[in-house]
């Protein structure tokens, strides 16, 4: 909702500043990067990779979870055999292992983790690329902004139009 609420504004704020400013009219333009890397083959093959990968460190995961219940209801079924010590220790070993799952799950699809590794590693240089056509064709068409029709970002915003230290000097700093 709140990532909505600040697209809807970057695009008031592209509109406000293209079609209210008094001094010029600013020539603005969009791109659909959807529409765009669903036909660059490279991202393709870079998305179809990515989901391979998922899905082995999924079932991977959920391997880790099975041998977990498993050893859970071996626990629950026998814990009355067991002297005290053995308990505390099938305990611990259990507990070893979901601590393993979970270190494992970080490690594969936290924010910092492989997948997302592998995702900058492949979608990056395709998006930079993008982007450096972006710039180049602002560049030729004159444009003033451009930006994604899909996300509403802006991705490209002449220097010329950048009012920043006009407000802070409203601002008085």
């Amino acid at each position: 909702m709140k990532k909505n609420s600040l697209i809807i504004l970057g695009i008031v704020f592209v509109f406000s500043v293209a079609f209210l400013s008094p001094n010029s009219q600013s020539d603005i333009a969009h791109i659909d990067t959807e529409y765009i890397l669903e036909k660059i083959p490279a991202y393709q093959d870079a998305q179809a990779e990515l989901e391979q990968l998922a899905k082995q460190y999924q079932e991977e995961l959920v391997a880790k979870k099975e041998e977990i219940d498993g050893l859970w209801s071996v626990y629950q079924k026998e814990e009355y055999n067991w002297v005290k010590e053995t308990k505390k220790k099938k305990e611990d070993e259990i507990i070893a292992l979901e601590q393993e799952a979970r270190d494992l799950q970080k490690k594969y699809f936290g924010s910092e983790g492989e997948l997302s590794q592998k995702r900058e590693e492949l979608i990056k240089p395709i998006q930079d690329n993008i982007y450096t056509y972006v710039v180049e064709i602002a560049e030729e068409g004159n444009y003033d902004y451009i930006f994604d029709k899909i996300t509403g970002e802006i991705l490209y915003a002449r220097e010329k139009n950048d009012e920043s230290d006009a407000v802070l000097k409203k601002l008085g700093y």
